[in-house]
């Protein structure tokens, strides 16, 4: 495994719609290793491939309860409202409000191609619609209701 360089604000490859997988190797299972231990060394809770440069549908989702994969995902239902204070590890130091889905169901793949559902509620289903906009190049500021000031951040704390 390895760590990779996250990408930050700026970047055009953060706009950019990605690629769906097509060959399920050593070279995709290297890549969710890699990303895997890239989100934890940042102390993050989610990692697209766009944020560490390649343009695949390709995530990685950890909220401390084990490591998701997801590959080629998408939301095929979605209910409920939550409203989240979000950051993102490509922007970092800065968070705001959005408004989310309180529970979502992503069809994906595995590192092998073998399709899964996953049904997630609440801060789940914020990082897997968080991590899903990266890959249709949507970053959570152009979801933010408003950004939080660097008060209301220390009161989180």
């Amino acid at each position: 495994m390895a760590l990779r360089n996250i990408v930050k604000d700026g970047d055009e490859i953060l706009t950019k719609v990605c690629r769906p997988v097509e060959k399920f190797d050593a070279k995709l299972a290297a890549l969710l290793d890699d990303m895997a231990e890239t989100m934890h060394k940042a102390d993050g809770v989610g990692l697209a491939a766009p944020q560490v440069g390649l343009l695949r549908r390709v995530v990685v989702v950890d909220i401390g309860e084990g490591v998701i994969e997801f590959v080629n995902p998408e939301i095929t239902e979605q209910s409920g409202e939550q409203e989240c204070v979000e950051g993102c590890l490509s922007f970092p130091g800065e968070y705001g409000i959005t408004k989310r889905p309180y529970r979502v169901v992503v069809r994906a793949q595995d590192r092998n191609g073998k399709f899964f559902e996953l049904e997630s509620e609440g801060f789940r289903a914020d990082a897997c619609c968080h991590e899903i906009d990266h890959l249709n190049g949507i970053t959570f500021k152009s979801r933010t209701v408003r950004m939080l000031t660097q008060e209301e951040l220390e009161n989180l704390k």
